[in-house]
């Protein structure tokens, strides 16, 4: 893991289309800007952890176990 230093409305880049910008910082919370292409998807890790396992769940149902609402 890299380490870096930052204060408030400085930057980081990662690539050469993400800024991560330090926006505020009160007591122990540090709020972040992100700018990125809307073809990367930026999430929280327990929101992304979520939509992982609910796309690990959507892909075990078994389409024969399913109703077919449509009939």
């Amino acid at each position: 893991m890299l380490v870096l230093s930052r204060h408030r409305d400085e930057s980081i880049m990662i690539g050469d289309d993400v800024v991560i910008t330090i926006v505020d910082i009160r007591g122990d919370k540090v709020r972040l800007g992100i700018e990125a292409p809307t073809d990367i998807p930026v999430h929280r890790q327990e929101v992304y952890e979520a939509i992982k396992r609910e796309n690990e769940r959507a892909s075990k149902v078994n389409p024969n176990t399913t109703k077919d609402l449509g009939k």
